[in-house]
Protein backbone atom coordinates (compact mmCIF):
# COMPACT_ATOMS: atom_id res chain seq x y z
CA UNK A 1 0.00 0.00 0.00
CA UNK A 2 1.05 3.48 -0.53
CA UNK A 3 0.95 6.19 2.38
CA UNK A 4 1.46 9.00 0.05
CA UNK A 5 -1.33 10.78 -1.87
CA UNK A 6 -1.87 10.91 -5.48
CA UNK A 7 -0.85 13.63 -7.54
CA UNK A 8 -3.52 16.17 -6.63
CA UNK A 9 -3.43 18.78 -4.02
CA UNK A 10 -5.20 21.47 -2.31
CA UNK A 11 -2.23 23.32 -2.14
CA UNK A 12 -2.38 24.41 -5.55
CA UNK A 13 -6.24 23.23 -6.45
CA UNK A 14 -5.20 20.40 -8.33
CA UNK A 15 -7.09 17.17 -9.32
CA UNK A 16 -7.16 13.60 -10.95
CA UNK A 17 -8.88 13.21 -13.79
CA UNK A 18 -9.54 9.55 -13.03
CA UNK A 19 -10.88 8.45 -9.75
CA UNK A 20 -8.03 5.76 -9.43
CA UNK A 21 -4.57 6.11 -9.56
CA UNK A 22 -1.24 4.57 -9.95
CA UNK A 23 -0.11 3.73 -5.83
CA UNK A 24 3.87 4.49 -6.85
CA UNK A 25 3.70 7.41 -9.54
CA UNK A 26 0.81 9.00 -8.06
CA UNK A 27 -0.45 9.44 -11.79
CA UNK A 28 -4.18 8.36 -13.09
CA UNK A 29 -4.39 4.80 -14.04
CA UNK A 30 -4.43 5.84 -17.17
CA UNK A 31 -3.58 9.01 -19.43
CA UNK A 32 -5.63 10.18 -21.97
CA UNK A 33 -4.10 12.21 -25.40
CA UNK A 34 -6.97 14.97 -24.87
CA UNK A 35 -5.99 15.47 -21.01
CA UNK A 36 -5.51 19.18 -20.24
CA UNK A 37 -3.65 18.03 -17.02
CA UNK A 38 -5.31 19.33 -13.47
CA UNK A 39 -3.16 17.00 -11.74
CA UNK A 40 0.03 18.30 -10.72
CA UNK A 41 2.08 17.12 -13.94
CA UNK A 42 -0.48 19.07 -15.99
CA UNK A 43 0.19 22.15 -13.40
CA UNK A 44 4.25 21.52 -13.69
CA UNK A 45 3.88 21.53 -17.39
CA UNK A 46 3.08 25.34 -17.05
CA UNK A 47 4.65 26.49 -13.83
CA UNK A 48 7.96 24.46 -14.46
CA UNK A 49 10.49 24.82 -11.66
CA UNK A 50 7.99 26.63 -9.27
CA UNK A 51 5.29 24.14 -9.10
CA UNK A 52 7.28 22.83 -7.00
CA UNK A 53 6.02 25.26 -4.46
CA UNK A 54 1.58 25.58 -3.34
CA UNK A 55 0.32 28.32 -5.90
CA UNK A 56 -2.08 28.88 -2.63
CA UNK A 57 0.43 30.05 -0.50
CA UNK A 58 -0.93 33.67 0.37
CA UNK A 59 -2.64 34.59 3.58
CA UNK A 60 -2.95 30.71 4.14
CA UNK A 61 -1.73 27.97 5.57
CA UNK A 62 -1.09 24.61 4.57
CA UNK A 63 -0.08 21.18 6.26
CA UNK A 64 0.56 17.42 4.97
CA UNK A 65 -1.47 15.44 3.23
CA UNK A 66 0.19 12.40 3.56
CA UNK A 67 -1.39 9.15 5.68
CA UNK A 68 1.65 7.89 8.10
CA UNK A 69 1.69 4.35 9.42
CA UNK A 70 1.71 5.46 13.19
CA UNK A 71 0.80 8.13 15.31
CA UNK A 72 -0.58 9.20 18.77
CA UNK A 73 -3.81 7.35 17.94
CA UNK A 74 -2.15 3.90 18.29
CA UNK A 75 -2.46 4.32 21.98
CA UNK A 76 -5.29 4.62 24.15
CA UNK A 77 -5.67 6.44 27.59
CA UNK A 78 -5.05 3.92 30.54
CA UNK A 79 -7.68 5.13 33.70
CA UNK A 80 -6.91 4.06 37.43
CA UNK A 81 -9.68 4.02 40.45
CA UNK A 82 -7.81 3.43 43.33
CA UNK A 83 -5.77 6.37 45.19
CA UNK A 84 -4.68 9.00 44.08
CA UNK A 85 -1.12 11.03 42.93
CA UNK A 86 0.15 14.81 43.56
CA UNK A 87 -3.50 15.02 45.90
CA UNK A 88 -5.17 13.48 48.39
CA UNK A 89 -7.12 10.51 47.72
CA UNK A 90 -10.29 12.50 49.08
CA UNK A 91 -12.47 13.01 46.36
CA UNK A 92 -14.41 15.71 48.61
CA UNK A 93 -10.92 17.40 48.23
CA UNK A 94 -9.63 16.40 44.84
CA UNK A 95 -11.17 16.52 41.39
CA UNK A 96 -10.88 17.84 37.94
CA UNK A 97 -10.34 21.08 38.97
CA UNK A 98 -6.93 19.80 41.09
CA UNK A 99 -4.78 19.00 37.81
CA UNK A 100 -2.38 20.92 37.92
CA UNK A 101 -0.83 21.94 34.61
CA UNK A 102 1.80 24.55 35.71
CA UNK A 103 5.31 23.97 34.28
CA UNK A 104 8.43 26.26 34.79
CA UNK A 105 11.39 26.09 32.37
CA UNK A 106 14.46 27.99 32.06
CA UNK A 107 17.78 28.06 33.46
CA UNK A 108 19.35 31.49 34.16
CA UNK A 109 16.02 32.84 33.88
CA UNK A 110 13.04 30.75 34.90
CA UNK A 111 9.23 31.35 32.41
CA UNK A 112 6.33 30.48 34.19
CA UNK A 113 4.25 28.22 31.96
CA UNK A 114 0.40 28.46 32.87
CA UNK A 115 -0.49 25.49 30.44
CA UNK A 116 1.81 22.71 29.33
CA UNK A 117 1.57 24.59 26.01
CA UNK A 118 3.60 26.87 23.29
CA UNK A 119 2.61 28.30 20.25
CA UNK A 120 5.53 27.57 17.63
CA UNK A 121 6.30 30.25 15.57
CA UNK A 122 3.88 32.31 13.05
CA UNK A 123 3.84 35.16 11.22
CA UNK A 124 1.56 35.51 9.19
CA UNK A 125 -2.65 35.66 9.34
CA UNK A 126 -4.06 36.84 12.59
CA UNK A 127 -0.62 36.66 14.29
CA UNK A 128 -1.23 39.41 16.54
CA UNK A 129 -3.85 38.10 17.98
CA UNK A 130 -1.56 34.96 18.30
CA UNK A 131 0.51 36.19 20.08
CA UNK A 132 -2.21 38.33 22.56
CA UNK A 133 -3.88 35.04 23.26
CA UNK A 134 -0.77 33.43 24.22
CA UNK A 135 -0.09 35.80 26.89
CA UNK A 136 -3.82 35.58 27.72
CA UNK A 137 -4.11 31.95 28.60
CA UNK A 138 0.00 32.28 29.83
CA UNK A 139 2.11 30.15 27.19
CA UNK A 140 5.47 31.21 24.97
CA UNK A 141 4.98 32.31 21.47
CA UNK A 142 7.18 32.33 18.71
CA UNK A 143 7.25 35.13 16.01
CA UNK A 144 8.58 33.08 12.94
CA UNK A 145 11.41 33.34 10.78
CA UNK A 146 11.66 36.23 8.58
CA UNK A 147 9.57 38.80 10.17
CA UNK A 148 11.27 41.56 8.77
CA UNK A 149 9.29 41.14 5.74
CA UNK A 150 6.62 42.03 7.44
CA UNK A 151 7.30 45.49 7.80
CA UNK A 152 7.25 47.98 4.76
CA UNK A 153 9.02 50.83 6.75
CA UNK A 154 11.94 48.24 6.79
CA UNK A 155 15.50 50.08 6.22
CA UNK A 156 18.96 48.24 6.13
CA UNK A 157 22.69 49.79 5.85
CA UNK A 158 25.40 47.78 4.55
CA UNK A 159 23.62 44.40 5.04
CA UNK A 160 22.08 44.91 8.92
CA UNK A 161 18.43 46.29 10.28
CA UNK A 162 18.51 49.43 11.37
CA UNK A 163 14.79 50.07 11.37
CA UNK A 164 12.10 47.53 11.99
CA UNK A 165 9.16 49.60 13.91
CA UNK A 166 6.46 46.89 13.22
CA UNK A 167 9.08 44.40 15.53
CA UNK A 168 7.59 46.55 18.41
CA UNK A 169 3.82 46.32 17.49
CA UNK A 170 4.35 42.71 17.31
CA UNK A 171 6.26 42.16 20.83
CA UNK A 172 3.61 44.63 22.51
CA UNK A 173 0.96 42.01 20.93
CA UNK A 174 1.83 40.30 23.97
CA UNK A 175 3.15 42.31 26.37
CA UNK A 176 0.09 44.14 26.61
CA UNK A 177 -1.73 41.00 28.33
CA UNK A 178 1.44 39.81 29.98
CA UNK A 179 -0.03 38.16 33.71
CA UNK A 180 3.50 36.61 34.02
CA UNK A 181 3.82 33.51 32.70
CA UNK A 182 5.03 32.54 29.22
CA UNK A 183 6.77 34.36 27.08
CA UNK A 184 6.66 36.24 23.33
CA UNK A 185 10.27 34.82 21.81
CA UNK A 186 11.63 36.15 18.67
CA UNK A 187 12.84 33.34 16.45
CA UNK A 188 16.30 33.78 14.21
CA UNK A 189 17.06 31.98 11.16
CA UNK A 190 20.90 32.41 9.62
CA UNK A 191 19.42 35.09 7.14
CA UNK A 192 17.56 37.29 10.26
CA UNK A 193 20.81 36.58 12.20
CA UNK A 194 23.00 37.99 9.28
CA UNK A 195 21.68 40.50 9.16
CA UNK A 196 21.63 42.03 13.00
CA UNK A 197 17.94 40.82 13.57
CA UNK A 198 18.85 39.56 17.70
CA UNK A 199 20.90 42.72 18.21
CA UNK A 200 18.11 45.37 16.54
CA UNK A 201 15.37 42.96 18.58
CA UNK A 202 17.87 43.26 22.32
CA UNK A 203 18.70 46.88 22.07
CA UNK A 204 16.13 49.01 19.84
CA UNK A 205 12.84 46.57 20.92
CA UNK A 206 13.63 45.19 24.32
CA UNK A 207 13.74 41.74 23.04
CA UNK A 208 14.26 39.43 26.14
CA UNK A 209 13.83 35.99 24.11
CA UNK A 210 15.44 34.66 20.72
CA UNK A 211 14.52 31.21 19.43
CA UNK A 212 17.74 29.84 16.76
CA UNK A 213 16.03 27.67 13.60
CA UNK A 214 17.89 24.78 12.74
CA UNK A 215 14.71 23.63 10.68
CA UNK A 216 11.14 22.85 10.89
CA UNK A 217 8.96 19.42 9.40
CA UNK A 218 8.18 21.19 6.71
CA UNK A 219 11.02 23.22 5.69
CA UNK A 220 14.21 21.66 6.05
CA UNK A 221 15.78 23.76 3.22
CA UNK A 222 14.81 27.70 2.63
CA UNK A 223 12.09 28.66 0.48
CA UNK A 224 12.80 29.91 -3.09
CA UNK A 225 10.53 33.14 -4.40
CA UNK A 226 10.60 33.76 -7.92
CA UNK A 227 11.32 37.56 -8.35
CA UNK A 228 9.52 39.72 -11.26
CA UNK A 229 12.73 40.50 -13.10
CA UNK A 230 16.50 41.55 -13.56
CA UNK A 231 15.68 45.13 -12.01
CA UNK A 232 14.11 43.23 -8.57
CA UNK A 233 17.03 40.68 -8.84
CA UNK A 234 19.37 43.15 -8.19
CA UNK A 235 18.37 45.50 -5.60
CA UNK A 236 17.80 42.36 -3.50
CA UNK A 237 21.23 41.51 -4.19
CA UNK A 238 22.29 44.64 -3.49
CA UNK A 239 20.63 44.47 -0.01
CA UNK A 240 22.57 41.10 0.95
CA UNK A 241 20.62 38.52 -0.45
CA UNK A 242 21.13 35.31 -2.36
CA UNK A 243 19.78 35.74 -5.66
CA UNK A 244 19.87 32.91 -8.64
CA UNK A 245 20.99 33.51 -11.34
CA UNK A 246 23.85 36.12 -10.31
CA UNK A 247 22.68 39.33 -11.75
CA UNK A 248 26.22 40.89 -11.59
CA UNK A 249 27.45 38.25 -14.14
CA UNK A 250 28.69 39.90 -17.27
CA UNK A 251 26.71 37.06 -19.12
CA UNK A 252 23.62 37.40 -16.85
CA UNK A 253 23.99 41.60 -18.38
CA UNK A 254 24.33 40.71 -21.56
CA UNK A 255 21.20 38.33 -21.81
CA UNK A 256 19.17 41.21 -20.38
CA UNK A 257 20.48 43.50 -22.51
CA UNK A 258 19.66 41.39 -24.85
CA UNK A 259 16.09 41.43 -23.12
CA UNK A 260 16.50 37.42 -22.94
CA UNK A 261 17.35 37.24 -19.44
CA UNK A 262 15.93 34.19 -17.51
CA UNK A 263 14.15 33.57 -14.75
CA UNK A 264 15.57 34.96 -11.27
CA UNK A 265 15.17 33.69 -7.73
CA UNK A 266 16.01 34.63 -4.61
CA UNK A 267 16.38 31.82 -2.05
CA UNK A 268 17.09 31.91 1.84
CA UNK A 269 20.22 30.63 3.03
CA UNK A 270 20.59 27.05 3.71
CA UNK A 271 20.80 26.69 8.31
CA UNK A 272 24.38 25.43 8.81
CA UNK A 273 25.40 26.01 12.23
CA UNK A 274 28.43 25.88 13.88
CA UNK A 275 28.56 24.86 17.18
CA UNK A 276 31.47 27.38 18.11
CA UNK A 277 30.09 30.15 16.31
CA UNK A 278 26.31 29.43 18.46
CA UNK A 279 28.26 29.34 21.44
CA UNK A 280 30.23 32.85 20.79
CA UNK A 281 26.84 34.51 19.67
CA UNK A 282 24.76 33.37 22.58
CA UNK A 283 26.72 34.50 24.86
CA UNK A 284 27.29 38.12 23.05
CA UNK A 285 23.79 38.53 23.05
CA UNK A 286 23.37 37.33 26.59
CA UNK A 287 26.06 40.32 27.35
CA UNK A 288 23.92 42.58 25.14
CA UNK A 289 20.18 41.76 27.63
CA UNK A 290 19.15 38.69 26.28
CA UNK A 291 17.70 36.33 28.74
CA UNK A 292 16.57 33.23 27.06
CA UNK A 293 17.45 31.10 24.71
CA UNK A 294 15.64 28.46 22.57
CA UNK A 295 16.33 26.31 19.38
CA UNK A 296 13.63 25.29 16.85
CA UNK A 297 15.22 21.39 15.28
CA UNK A 298 12.86 19.13 13.47
CA UNK A 299 13.35 15.67 12.64
CA UNK A 300 17.01 15.56 10.88
CA UNK A 301 19.61 12.18 11.26
CA UNK A 302 19.38 11.27 15.08
CA UNK A 303 23.14 12.23 14.89
CA UNK A 304 22.43 15.90 14.19
CA UNK A 305 19.62 15.51 17.04
CA UNK A 306 21.88 14.61 19.28
CA UNK A 307 24.12 17.34 18.89
CA UNK A 308 22.03 19.60 19.27
CA UNK A 309 20.77 18.61 22.35
CA UNK A 310 24.91 18.41 23.77
CA UNK A 311 24.77 22.35 22.01
CA UNK A 312 21.56 23.10 23.95
CA UNK A 313 23.21 21.92 27.03
CA UNK A 314 26.67 23.27 27.10
CA UNK A 315 24.85 26.69 25.90
CA UNK A 316 21.91 26.66 28.77
CA UNK A 317 19.75 26.88 26.37
CA UNK A 318 15.93 27.12 27.99
CA UNK A 319 13.88 25.21 25.78
CA UNK A 320 14.58 23.00 22.40
CA UNK A 321 11.36 22.77 20.47
CA UNK A 322 11.33 19.05 18.36
CA UNK A 323 8.89 19.51 14.99
CA UNK A 324 7.53 16.44 13.21
CA UNK A 325 6.34 15.25 9.94
CA UNK A 326 4.01 15.78 8.40
CA UNK A 327 4.84 19.64 8.01
CA UNK A 328 2.86 22.56 7.77
CA UNK A 329 3.55 25.90 6.08
CA UNK A 330 3.20 28.33 3.18
CA UNK A 331 6.15 28.70 1.71
CA UNK A 332 7.57 25.27 1.63
CA UNK A 333 7.60 22.95 -1.49
CA UNK A 334 4.87 20.50 -1.18
CA UNK A 335 6.44 17.28 -1.37
CA UNK A 336 8.81 18.59 1.00
CA UNK A 337 5.42 18.92 3.57
CA UNK A 338 4.34 15.39 2.75
CA UNK A 339 7.63 13.28 2.24
CA UNK A 340 10.40 14.92 5.13
CA UNK A 341 11.58 13.91 8.43
CA UNK A 342 10.10 11.61 11.01
CA UNK A 343 6.37 11.40 12.12
CA UNK A 344 6.31 13.11 15.25
CA UNK A 345 5.26 10.21 17.41
CA UNK A 346 8.74 8.30 16.28
CA UNK A 347 11.02 11.56 16.57
CA UNK A 348 9.60 11.79 20.05
CA UNK A 349 10.81 8.62 20.98
CA UNK A 350 14.03 9.34 19.52
CA UNK A 351 14.53 12.69 21.49
CA UNK A 352 13.86 10.64 24.40
CA UNK A 353 16.12 7.73 23.71
CA UNK A 354 19.02 10.11 23.14
CA UNK A 355 17.90 13.02 26.26
CA UNK A 356 18.18 9.69 28.69
CA UNK A 357 21.59 9.26 27.20
CA UNK A 358 22.88 12.25 28.02
CA UNK A 359 21.04 12.63 31.24
CA UNK A 360 22.46 9.68 32.19
CA UNK A 361 25.96 10.96 31.09
CA UNK A 362 25.40 13.87 33.87
CA UNK A 363 24.56 16.91 30.99
CA UNK A 364 21.56 19.32 32.51
CA UNK A 365 19.25 19.34 29.50
CA UNK A 366 16.88 21.97 28.19
CA UNK A 367 13.19 21.59 28.37
CA UNK A 368 11.98 20.12 25.59
CA UNK A 369 8.41 20.41 23.71
CA UNK A 370 6.93 18.38 20.51
CA UNK A 371 4.95 19.71 18.10
CA UNK A 372 4.16 18.56 14.79
CA UNK A 373 0.42 17.90 13.80
CA UNK A 374 -1.02 18.45 16.84
CA UNK A 375 -4.69 20.27 17.59
CA UNK A 376 -6.34 17.82 20.63
CA UNK A 377 -5.79 17.51 23.82
CA UNK A 378 -5.68 13.74 24.19
CA UNK A 379 -2.77 14.02 21.63
CA UNK A 380 -1.62 16.67 24.26
CA UNK A 381 -1.94 14.43 26.86
CA UNK A 382 -0.20 11.50 24.94
CA UNK A 383 2.60 13.37 23.83
CA UNK A 384 3.37 14.56 27.64
CA UNK A 385 2.90 10.94 28.90
CA UNK A 386 5.12 9.54 26.03
CA UNK A 387 7.63 12.15 26.42
CA UNK A 388 8.17 11.63 30.29
CA UNK A 389 9.95 13.45 32.30
CA UNK A 390 11.89 14.83 29.63
CA UNK A 391 9.12 16.60 26.98
CA UNK A 392 8.00 19.66 29.08
CA UNK A 393 5.35 21.45 26.37
CA UNK A 394 3.63 20.64 23.13
CA UNK A 395 3.25 23.09 20.51
CA UNK A 396 -0.48 23.81 18.98
CA UNK A 397 0.75 25.94 15.65
CA UNK A 398 -1.71 25.81 13.30
CA UNK A 399 -4.81 24.86 15.59
CA UNK A 400 -4.20 28.22 17.82
CA UNK A 401 -3.91 30.02 14.62
CA UNK A 402 -6.97 28.78 12.96
CA UNK A 403 -8.11 29.78 16.62
CA UNK A 404 -7.79 33.08 16.22
CA UNK A 405 -8.35 33.45 12.51
CA UNK A 406 -12.14 31.82 13.15
CA UNK A 407 -12.73 33.62 16.36
CA UNK A 408 -11.44 37.16 14.18
CA UNK A 409 -13.92 36.09 11.67
CA UNK A 410 -16.93 35.08 14.34
CA UNK A 411 -16.19 38.69 15.80
CA UNK A 412 -16.22 40.45 12.88
CA UNK A 413 -19.72 39.09 12.32
CA UNK A 414 -20.80 39.73 16.04
CA UNK A 415 -20.36 43.15 15.43
CA UNK A 416 -22.36 43.53 12.36
CA UNK A 417 -25.17 42.23 14.31
CA UNK A 418 -24.61 39.48 12.04
CA UNK A 419 -24.07 36.63 14.84
CA UNK A 420 -23.55 33.12 12.67
CA UNK A 421 -26.70 31.11 12.75
CA UNK A 422 -25.30 27.80 14.47
CA UNK A 423 -23.87 30.02 17.44
CA UNK A 424 -27.07 32.28 18.50
CA UNK A 425 -27.99 29.39 21.03
CA UNK A 426 -24.96 29.91 22.73
CA UNK A 427 -25.58 33.44 23.17
CA UNK A 428 -26.14 36.98 21.01
CA UNK A 429 -23.25 39.22 20.46
CA UNK A 430 -19.21 38.97 22.78
CA UNK A 431 -21.01 36.96 24.81
CA UNK A 432 -20.83 33.99 22.46
CA UNK A 433 -17.83 33.73 23.62
CA UNK A 434 -18.39 31.82 26.97
CA UNK A 435 -14.69 32.71 28.26
CA UNK A 436 -14.95 36.32 28.58
CA UNK A 437 -15.99 35.54 32.09
CA UNK A 438 -12.42 34.69 32.93
CA UNK A 439 -11.13 36.89 31.01
CA UNK A 440 -12.76 39.68 33.10
CA UNK A 441 -11.77 38.01 36.08
CA UNK A 442 -8.12 37.84 34.97
CA UNK A 443 -8.09 41.27 33.90
CA UNK A 444 -11.23 43.58 34.23
CA UNK A 445 -14.07 44.86 32.19
CA UNK A 446 -11.62 45.93 29.55
CA UNK A 447 -11.71 42.11 28.40
CA UNK A 448 -15.04 43.02 26.54
CA UNK A 449 -12.98 45.09 24.45
CA UNK A 450 -10.18 42.32 23.90
CA UNK A 451 -9.75 41.23 20.29
CA UNK A 452 -12.40 38.68 19.07
CA UNK A 453 -9.00 36.57 17.15
CA UNK A 454 -6.91 36.63 21.27
CA UNK A 455 -10.54 35.71 22.84
CA UNK A 456 -10.51 32.54 20.61
CA UNK A 457 -7.01 31.14 20.90
CA UNK A 458 -7.21 31.71 24.70
CA UNK A 459 -10.74 30.12 24.22
CA UNK A 460 -8.97 27.19 22.67
CA UNK A 461 -6.52 26.78 24.90
CA UNK A 462 -8.91 26.63 28.10
CA UNK A 463 -10.38 23.83 26.31
CA UNK A 464 -6.94 22.03 25.63
CA UNK A 465 -6.46 22.78 29.72
CA UNK A 466 -9.62 21.33 30.36
CA UNK A 467 -9.59 18.52 28.44
CA UNK A 468 -5.62 17.51 30.06
CA UNK A 469 -7.78 18.08 33.74
CA UNK A 470 -9.97 15.10 32.76
CA UNK A 471 -7.21 12.80 31.26
CA UNK A 472 -5.91 13.97 34.57
CA UNK A 473 -8.75 12.95 36.98
CA UNK A 474 -8.86 9.86 34.72
CA UNK A 475 -5.25 8.28 35.32
CA UNK A 476 -5.91 9.59 38.73
CA UNK A 477 -2.24 11.97 38.52
CA UNK A 478 -3.15 15.45 39.85
CA UNK A 479 0.06 17.35 38.29
CA UNK A 480 1.11 16.88 34.99
CA UNK A 481 4.53 16.34 35.79
CA UNK A 482 3.26 12.74 36.66
CA UNK A 483 2.18 11.80 32.87
CA UNK A 484 4.23 8.75 31.94
CA UNK A 485 4.08 5.45 29.74
CA UNK A 486 2.40 3.87 32.18
CA UNK A 487 -0.83 5.59 31.15
CA UNK A 488 -0.62 4.93 27.87
CA UNK A 489 -2.38 1.78 26.13
CA UNK A 490 -0.53 0.47 22.41
CA UNK A 491 -3.25 -0.64 19.79
CA UNK A 492 -0.82 -1.75 17.62
CA UNK A 493 2.39 -3.75 17.07
CA UNK A 494 4.10 -0.43 15.96
CA UNK A 495 3.07 1.45 18.77
CA UNK A 496 4.31 -0.92 21.46
CA UNK A 497 7.91 -0.86 20.14
CA UNK A 498 7.59 2.79 20.21
CA UNK A 499 6.40 2.47 23.90
CA UNK A 500 8.83 -0.20 24.55
CA UNK A 501 12.05 2.03 22.82
CA UNK A 502 12.79 -0.64 20.50
CA UNK A 503 12.32 2.41 17.88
Amino acid sequence: MTYSPGLASAFNDTKMRSSLHSPQSGMCSFCTADCIGPCELGLSAVLGAQAVYPTNTGNNQVASEKEYPYDYSHFNIAGRVFGAMGAPADNDQTGIFSVGLERTIGRRHPVKLALPITLPALVKLRYLDYFAGAAMAGVTCVIGEGSPSKDPALTYENGKITHFPHLGEIFDSFRRYDRGYGQIILQCNCEDDKQGLPEYAILKQGGRAIEFKFGQSAKGTQPVQRLSGYEEALAKQQAGLLIHPDPSDPAIIKLHEQGCAPNFYHYGRLPMWDEEYLLRRIESLREMGLENVYFKMTGYTPEDIERVLRLASAAEVDMVTFDGAGGGSGYSPCKMMNEFGYPTVALEAIVVNIARKLHGEGLTLPAIAMTGGFASEDQVFKALAFGAPYVTAVGLCRAAMAAATTAHNIGEAVAKGETPAHLKKYGEGMEVFWELPNLRALYGKEADHFPAGAIGVFSYLQKIANGLRHFGGLTRKFDVSLFDRSDLIPLTAEARRLLDNRW
